[in-house]
């Protein structure tokens, strides 16, 4: 009987057909992050070693994906592989697609209580990377199936991330004045010292160890070298901030990159130095460390893209971090 039991007829076969090329059109992650990869390096074979995949198989991901969409995503030469107009829109939608699956995903594991997924987490060079050291083995002994990807990373850049969603959190260290539109959950707000060798007429000073820090009118160091962090640090617009309320450009004989390079610079008597306070908690003989008039501060935040979902394990790296800078003394 027509329409009825195995012999029902499909005046369309061509449902099958249609069945099998929407499968065929449904999305493939792995095209989406390989056309990502190959965006963001603007270089095919740094594309294909960060995948880790051959060259031939990375091109025929790609080539099929603009056969799927009927036109080329890429300007191809030996040298880069910049975005045709097509390929920029593609960007914005393979990065929310994938932004869609990760959260999508990372509900589902939650709700079901499966500690799985991944966490990517940016990390400042340093005590970032001591801090991530230290929490780790708790947070693996609660969640042992949570990929868990640190990446070393300056303030700046983790900003950038933490928008593109290419990481999922950041450990950041910051002034009001450079936060971002995201999230940020603070873990502490930190003091500035200014150090000055112990052999510098101003060191005799110094309060005694384990006193409050004496405070030093920094306009009394405007005419002595300093070291100070690079202008693409964090930590440079906070001393160029208080450089400017003080009314005075300081003479930089040293920029550096590393924070914790600055304490012995200023040890080996060459110049005077403005650091967080973390870095001088106990200071050596040769350091004569000052509190500042208007005590100038920055916050240490977890940063998170702004609407966001945190998985469970994102909470308790948090959590995690809350607890290990409670401990601190820095503050």
């Amino acid at each position: 009987m027509e329409g009825a039991g195995f012999g029902a007829r499909f005046d369309d076969w061509d449902f099958f057909d249609r069945f099998g090329r929407a499968r065929e059109a449904a999305v493939d992650f792995r095209k989406l992050e390989a056309f990502l990869t190959v965006a963001n390096t603007g270089k095919f074979i740094t594309a294909a070693e960060k995948l880790f995949i051959s060259q031939s198989a990375l091109n025929q991901q790609l080539l099929k994906l603009e056969q799927e969409l009927g036109t080329p995503l890429f300007h191809r030469s030996r040298t880069n592989w910049g975005l045709t107009e097509a390929g920029k829109i593609y960007v914005e939608g393979a990065k929310a697609m994938l932004s869609i699956k990760k959260e999508t995903y990372n509900r589902i594991y939650d709700v079901s209580n499966i500690q799985k997924g991944k966490l990517t987490i940016g990390l400042t060079p340093g005590r970032g990377l001591r801090m991530f050291t230290s929490i780790y083995p708790e947070l693996h002994k609660n969640c042992p199936h949570l990929q868990v990807v640190p990446i070393e990373m300056r303030v700046y850049l983790q900003q950038q991330a933490v928008a593109r969603g290419e990481i999922d959190l950041g450990f950041i260290t910051l002034p009001l004045s450079e936060r971002t539109s995201d999230n940020h959950i603070l873990l502490g707000t930190e003091e500035m010292s200014v150090i000055i060798p112990s052999g510098h007429p101003l060191a005799v000073r110094a309060s005694a160890p384990g006193k409050p820090l004496s405070i030093l009118d920094l306009k009394e160091l405007q005419y002595e070298p300093f070291v100070l962090m690079d202008k693409n640090s964090t930590l440079r617009a906070v001393c160029d901030q208080i450089f400017a309320k003080a009314g005075f450009t300081p003479n930089v004989l040293f920029e550096t990159n590393n924070t914790a390079s600055i304490v012995p610079m200023v040890e080996s008597t060459l110049c005077c130095g403005i650091i967080p306070h973390y870095y001088v908690r106990n200071p050596s003989a040769r350091l004569a460390c000052f509190a500042l008039e208007d005590h100038p501060t920055w916050d240490m935040t977890i940063l998170h893209k702004k609407g966001s979902y945190l998985s469970s394990g994102a909470k308790e790296f948090v959590r995690l971090a809350k607890e290990y800078w409670s401990k601190e003394e820095s503050w």
